[in-house]
């Protein structure tokens, strides 16, 4: 087992602290442990706030994906971390997720393929554990005019209402649209409903001429496209 026993924080030089050394050095000098040592302040009797950090990312496998993925609660099991630290960190990488996710939306992103496709939505759907349901609105030369989460479910499976993903289409005035949703166990196959809801929508896009061009199922890692596999 790692030992993770430590020199207090205040007993290192000035430059090895983590804040003093973001002063000094510049955020870009600080490891993933300092740059959480910050968030959370302090550590505990036996470790320093930067030691029980680098412990915890340890936990996950030095991944800052999978660290975005612990709960309150899951931090909570760390002994050090209360619900204010563990309230900090979460919050921390939320405003991260947030902010990859407005540098998307300022950009009018042309959908070329199912890769532009993974790409855009990676804000959204990156690290989520449960199932969300979005359509991609485009104009003409498709462009991507919105994106609209139409439902979010369990673990296993949410709910697309045809009615309702139709209406976000026309009220955009939308030429086509992209399905698009995750499966949080990483599985890349589509399931039966998968399939059935896929060939249900197509068929409503047809009639109300707003074409359905791609189904995406998204994984943190690879997605699978309908349109990439003929089925669409």
């Amino acid at each position: 087992m790692e030992d993770y026993t430590s020199i207090k924080i205040s007993l290192l030089s000035e430059e090895d602290r983590p804040r003093e050394k973001l002063l000094l050095k510049g955020k870009s000098t600080l490891s993933d442990a300092e740059l959480i040592a910050i968030l959370i302040g302090s550590g505990t009797k036996q470790l320093s706030a930067v030691d029980l950090s680098k412990h915890i990312l340890a936990k996950v496998n030095h991944s800052l994906a999978d660290l975005a993925k612990l709960s309150i609660t899951d931090l909570k099991k760390f002994k050090g971390i209360g619900e204010a630290k563990a309230i900090s960190i979460v919050a921390a990488l939320e405003l991260g997720r947030r902010r990859k996710l407005v540098t998307e939306q300022t950009r009018k992103v042309k959908i070329s393929s199912s890769a532009d496709v993974w790409n855009i939505m990676k804000p959204d759907l990156m690290d989520e554990s449960i199932e969300h349901f979005y359509i991609l609105l485009l104009n003409r030369s498709n462009h991507v005019l919105k994106k609209q989460l139409i439902s979010s479910g369990g673990t296993s499976g949410t709910v697309a209402d045809p009615k309702i993903i139709f209406k976000h289409a026309l009220d955009n005035m939308a030429n086509s649209i992209i399905l698009v949703h995750n499966h949080p166990s990483g599985n890349l196959k589509p399931s039966e409903q998968d399939r059935r809801l896929t060939n249900r929508l197509k068929e409503a896009g047809k009639n109300l001429e707003v074409p359905v061009l791609d189904h995406v199922i998204f994984t943190d890692l690879a997605y699978f496209s309908f349109a990439d596999e003929g089925l669409i």
